[in-house]
């Protein structure tokens, strides 16, 4: 059978640096940082005392107070950034046929605030079990995708994925899949993840996986840098319409880019460390370039990287861009953005093919910013972006995201031509 081809019609955002996919992109070129201390909770006995946290957001303007107790923040972001990229794209029940409109979603964690919540209220209530009936379903990590799905109307395929900060990548995937196999005409995709309170900051900190620069919260993503030690928490949403591109045509809508392939491996190495040479980074981007074959290495002009910024992960994920691309890896710009948003989990593929898109779109590509020392383990001779953005034409582009378990997921994106 002939695949059909899958464009991208409409964007959503809500991150530390922009609640909106505007505020977002001026915020990625402006080189804007979203650390800050952590103001959700008080932070005094814990290692790691800032994250990237949304800001000024009013939740008040978007749900009212009975539908807001029903939802955990995770889905309010989920169905705050899919309203904006369903309106950006300009899809409803009234010019799409709902049964063929899908909602596929992306979370790693979950209702972790709501869980912490009920079990804190279990406890301090003598272990009574007086549960809020809505627990399970704020809870449970699929819910967003349901949420949106019952706010719009949309009755096609409605899942979610759960593979750590691979989520909302493999959930792009899957969408992309129905899609070209002619299963769905349009599907809402993406991610979204809040996961900064006690337990997602405690747990993280046990692991030894957060960055403890308490005294410059703002400079302590510093992905590829001499000097960096662990990422930093994000929290927040991006949502993604994709759609063939007859649909799309049939509409007249505005198409931003063109997925050109997705492709996912694992690591079979370890359930947090990455694999030391990057098989699995190396796999997953041969997939993705493979899985339709009309983009090849040499098309590549851009990779927006995993680059987590720590000191395994980064280094892993550079000697498998080099295996990669050889050559042509000195051509590329690299850049990472997590060293802006922070690390979003669950939601980190959404926003940051969000950011792979628009560099392709508008031929600017984000930096990664607090570069201070190079490392001599990287290659100094790689592009990696470092604290500027730069201009130049972007045919195609990665986005890369990998998952503790070792779940790996790269995307394609290039210039749609007709």
């Amino acid at each position: 059978m002939e695949l059909k081809r899958v464009v991208v019609t409409g964007l959503g955002a809500v991150t530390p640096i922009g609640n909106t996919v505007s505020e977002y992109w001026n915020g990625l070129i402006e080189g804007k940082s979203g650390g800050a201390p952590i103001t959700h909770f008080d932070t005094t006995h814990f290692k790691t005392k800032f994250a990237c946290e949304v800001k000024d957001l009013d939740l008040a303007a978007f749900f009212d107070r009975k539908e807001g107790r029903k939802q955990d923040l995770f889905s309010k972001y989920a169905v705050i950034v899919a309203d904006e990229a369903i309106a950006d794209a300009g899809i409803s029940i009234d010019n799409m046929n709902p049964d063929r409109v899908g909602v596929i979603w992306g979370s790693g964690i979950g209702g972790i605030i709501t869980f912490q919540e009920e079990i804190e209220g279990f406890v301090a209530n003598d272990r009574v079990p007086r549960f809020n009936p809505f627990f399970i379903p704020k809870m449970i990590a699929d819910i967003a995708s349901g949420n949106i799905s019952i706010k719009h109307g949309f009755r096609g395929p409605n899942f979610s994925t759960i593979s750590a900060c691979a989520s909302s990548s493999n959930a792009l995937i899957d969408a992309f899949n129905y899609i070209r196999l002619g299963k769905a005409d349009a599907i809402v995709t993406g991610g979204s993840e809040a996961a900064i309170n006690e337990a997602g900051i405690g747990g993280f900190n046990a692991l030894q996986a957060l960055s403890k620069r308490n005294d410059s919260p703002d400079k302590a993503s510093r992905p590829f840098d001499k000097d960096r030690d662990g990422f930093v928490m994000g929290e927040g949403g991006g949502a993604i319409v994709i759609e063939s591109l007859e649909s799309a045509l049939n509409r007249g809508a505005t198409i931003y880019a063109e997925i050109a392939g997705g492709g996912m491996s694992a690591d079979a190495h370890h359930i947090t460390a990455p694999h030391p040479e990057g098989l699995g980074a190396i796999n997953v981007m041969k997939n993705a370039l493979n899985d339709f074959g009309d983009v090849t290495i040499n098309d590549i002009d851009y990779i927006n990287v995993h680059g987590t910024s720590t000191p395994l992960g980064d280094l892993a994920e550079t000697k498998a861009i080099k295996t990669v691309f050889g050559d042509q890896a000195y051509k590329l710009n690299i850049s990472s953005t997590k060293s802006m948003t922070g690390h979003l989990l669950g939601a980190a593929g959404a926003i940051e093919s969000i950011a792979t898109i628009l560099a392709v779109k508008n031929d600017i590509i984000p930096p990664t910013i607090n570069h201070f020392t190079d490392d001599p383990d990287l290659d100094p001779n790689l592009n990696f972006t470092f604290n500027k953005a730069q201009k130049r034409e972007v045919k195609a582009a990665l986005s890369n995201t990998f998952g503790f378990g070792g779940h790996n997921a790269s995307v394609v994106f290039k210039k749609f031509e007709e």
